[in-house]
């Protein structure tokens, strides 16, 4: 009895510093809370290496895809289909870029920080859409 209580405070004490991953809810929106049209809801993420991004299709025809070129050297690009719900672990620390591919134009982006970092410095730079690019800016502005 004394040796498996024993055993049993070992594996506990063991495991029980051990981090447990978070998931992040985000919805895919025609219209945001604010009134803002075609969002991400919310529109940035805070997370930690091994965190899940849970997208959910709200609204009918969106998508979350990462930017090309807005993602972390190492990471791997990611793309969901539309009208589906799409889940991505995020284990590379940086600042990942996210759009809705047909409604990127219209601003539908997000942005997500996994670990704690800064932006870098040419993440905006490239083909990015007028008001895509400045809810970008408001985005990292928070960050």
């Amino acid at each position: 009895m004394i040796r498996t209580l024993t055993a049993g405070l070992a594996i506990a004490a063991l495991f029980g510093g051990a981090a447990i991953a978070e998931t992040f809810e985000i919805k895919m929106l025609n219209k945001g809370a604010d009134g803002e049209r075609m969002v991400f809801e919310p529109a940035f993420v805070q997370a930690a290496p091994g965190d899940t991004i849970k997208f959910l299709a709200t609204d009918k025809g969106h998508n979350a895809e990462s930017n090309k070129g807005m993602i972390p050297e190492g990471a791997e690009a990611f793309s969901g289909k539309i009208n589906e719900e799409y889940e991505v672990t995020l284990n590379v620390e940086g600042v990942y870029g996210v759009i809705c591919k047909p409604h990127f134009a219209m601003g539908m982006v997000m942005t997500i920080a996994v670990g704690d970092v800064a932006a870098p410095a040419d993440f905006l730079e490239g083909r990015v859409p007028r008001k895509a690019k400045e809810r970008f800016e408001a985005q990292l502005a928070n960050f």
